[in-house]
């Protein structure tokens, strides 16, 4: 798992319109990334609403909102659209970047086992330190649980 205090590995991945997006590139900013299993499933959407309805208090904090997920960027469009999200969606199809950032993970369900992206968030600060880690995110409420953190940096 990667530690707090450490730099958050970079990326470049494409967006839900297809343009290429490195973490790198909001230096000077607070993200939170946040890693979701899948575009349009009920948690997926309950998480990612919060996080929109609350960009502007985010933004105020000087932070910007990233989502991950192994969904194609025409996926991400389509929930983007659908739900009127105002966060980023990265599509992340090969894996890598949830393999790095170690939210792929051996998961069970109704006695399944099977790969997939465990539910996990990171605070990232303006010097793309690694200021928060959470595994195994409770979907509703999330929003908020990180913006109280966020309001601490």
């Amino acid at each position: 798992m990667l530690q707090i205090g450490s730099p958050a590995p970079d990326f470049s991945l494409p967006d839900a319109d297809m343009q290429d997006f490195k973490l790198s590139s909001l230096k000077g900013k607070n993200v939170v990334l946040y890693f979701y299993p899948k575009d349009d499933t009920p948690g997926c959407t309950v998480e990612a609403i919060e996080f929109s309805d609350h960009d502007e208090e985010f933004a105020n904090f000087n932070t910007v909102i990233i989502g991950v997920s192994k969904d194609d960027c025409i996926s991400h469009a389509a929930f983007r659209d659908k739900h009127g999200l105002t966060v980023t969606l990265l599509s992340d199809e090969e894996g890598k970047v949830c393999e790095t950032y170690k939210v792929w993970q051996l998961k069970e369900k109704d006695g399944v086992q099977k790969m997939g992206i465990v539910r996990s968030t990171f605070i990232i600060d303006a010097n793309q330190i690694l200021r928060h880690v959470q595994y195994g995110v409770t979907a509703k409420g999330h929003a908020a649980q990180i913006y109280s953190i966020i309001k601490t940096l």
